[in-house]
């Protein structure tokens, strides 16, 4: 156990915790539970707007899981990763402004409550619910995986023991805090995400003795690490192209981050977010990917994937600053695992208990079961976290992939065709989750492309069709001034 790592962690955990205790004192006077818990009353700003979904969208994937695989597979997996610097443009651009006005005006505080009242079909409502809540169950793992592979690695604890830690520490600031909580400590995460990128990039580049003798050690070792191609050269172009759709312009479908899109305060905030959100997304993404690829050579030998960057930095960097850096992958796992709770406890208390069990419910009710929901959901996480894969990085790319499926066409078609209706968004939901469970299961690789792109694509023409067989202008329709 190293005391000097554990310190700079342990610091900032105290930190998180403080932010959530100012955070249920500030949401004690808000006017409503719901759109402070879970949205924390729509008053982000530019630069907060940006930090939250940099930090959402960064998570155990992008500073454990990613270096991990670009460890093992070389610099084409660093070229694959950097399909996701269009993350925050596209969503924002996409999204942007309509969404935000349109969510406002359906006074929606989920994703779910929007698809809703632009559909007017229960039978969305409860499909979008669950689809959040079973896909959401696999990313949230992959994030609880990463954050007790990291406390394992610095305290030498059991993966068992670092799990329990990790999950005690996110629950409790998310419990009492709720979405004001996690969007401040997701501006402060985020930042220290970029530093701690910025000093283990450097740090291991001068630890490999610069960048051409990294680059000729690889070389000698596989001459496919150097290759957009990777060490078994299985990355071919279409594969890595089909990326674009996984993690950069389907990215638009995912609930966690399309729900950031309807909690900023003016059209000024977001297109400051634009900007230095994409500008964070593209040095973060080369930066970690890039020195997993680098840590091959300074730290060869290493079996489990996942242990890799805190392995890394440990090597590194002296103690006291290795604990500093390792708070950014805390950080991006803890910003996530936030986010993704909350998620899932808005789709059962929001969309399923509000909506259709009890729509009289009285506050106190909704906050004690949001509260309570919110625990549960993490106790199960961790269960099923309890035996880990081997490369976490495949739970939460599953996960991205089903909601896409499922989400993007309603969000999209739903916010700019007038002749987008209820039937076609559930057909299109449906079409889209199920051909991506047929082909994730039984043809993994089908056509060479990663498994969401033509699930995406039958999710697309069910909706066209089947909206424009029933021929039904959608009640939830209502235009905006430039319809």
């Amino acid at each position: 156990m190293n005391i000097e790592v554990i310190i700079p962690l342990v610091v900032f955990l105290l930190f998180t915790f403080l932010i959530g205790i100012w955070s249920a004192k500030k949401r004690s006077g808000a006017a409503s539970f719901l759109h402070d818990y879970y949205l924390g009353s729509r008053e982000l700003g530019g630069l907060v707007l940006a930090m939250t979904m940099v930090a959402t969208y960064g998570s155990a994937s992008s500073f454990v899981g990613g270096p991990g695989i670009a460890y093992d597979r070389g610099l084409g997996w660093v070229l694959l990763s950097m399909a996701q610097v269009v993350t925050g443009y596209f969503t924002l651009m996409i999204l942007g402004k309509r969404f935000a006005v349109m969510a406002r005006r359906y006074k929606a505080v989920t994703l779910v409550d929007f698809l809703r009242s632009r559909y007017n079909n229960g039978l969305v409502v409860i499909l979008g619910a669950f689809s959040i809540v079973i896909f959401l169950f696999s990313a949230m793992a992959a994030q609880w995986v990463g954050g007790a592979r990291l406390i394992e690695s610095v305290t030498g604890m059991s993966y068992q023991a670092s799990l329990f830690l990790f999950a005690a520490a996110v629950l409790f600031y998310v419990i009492i805090g709720g979405f004001r909580a996690v969007v401040v400590t997701d501006a402060v995460q985020g930042i220290i995400m970029v530093v701690g990128t910025l000093i283990i990039f450097t740090a291991t580049l001068i630890a490999g003795g610069g960048m051409n003798n990294i680059m000729t050690s690889l070389y000698q070792e596989n001459p496919n690490l150097v290759t957009p191609f990777g060490a078994d050269g299985d990355l071919t172009a279409l594969y890595v192209s089909s990326f674009w759709i996984l993690v950069g312009v389907g990215v638009v479908g995912l609930p966690q981050v399309a729900v950031r899109a309807m909690s900023y305060k003016s059209s000024a905030a977001m297109h400051r977010a634009l900007l230095i959100g994409t500008a964070v997304v593209a040095f973060m993404m080369f930066g970690m990917h890039m020195a997993g690829v680098m840590g091959r050579v300074v730290v060869p030998g290493i079996e489990v994937a996942d242990t890799v960057m805190p392995e890394l930095t440990m090597t590194v960097l002296p103690g006291w600053l290795a604990g500093i850096v390792l708070a950014a992958p805390m950080a991006a796992i803890m910003s996530t695992v936030d986010s993704l709770l909350l998620m899932i406890s808005s789709s059962v208390v929001k969309d399923v208990y509000i909506n259709y069990v009890k729509p009289d419910a009285r506050e106190h009710r909704i906050r004690l079961l949001s509260l309570i929901v919110t625990a549960a959901v993490g106790i199960i996480v961790v269960a099923i976290s309890w035996s880990p894969p081997e490369f976490l990085i495949w739970l939460n790319l599953f996960a991205f992939g089903g909601l896409e499926a499922a989400f993007i066409w309603p969000i999209v078609l739903g916010l700019y065709w007038k002749k987008a209706n209820g039937w076609g968004a559930l057909s299109a939901m449906v079409t889209g989750i199920a051909s991506y469970m047929v082909i994730s299961i039984w043809l993994p690789g089908w056509l060479g492309m990663h498994e969401v792109v033509m699930p995406v694509l039958f999710s697309l023409a069910a909706f066209v069709l089947v909206s424009l067989i029933t021929n039904q202008r959608q009640n939830g329709w209502a235009p905006l001034e430039n319809d």
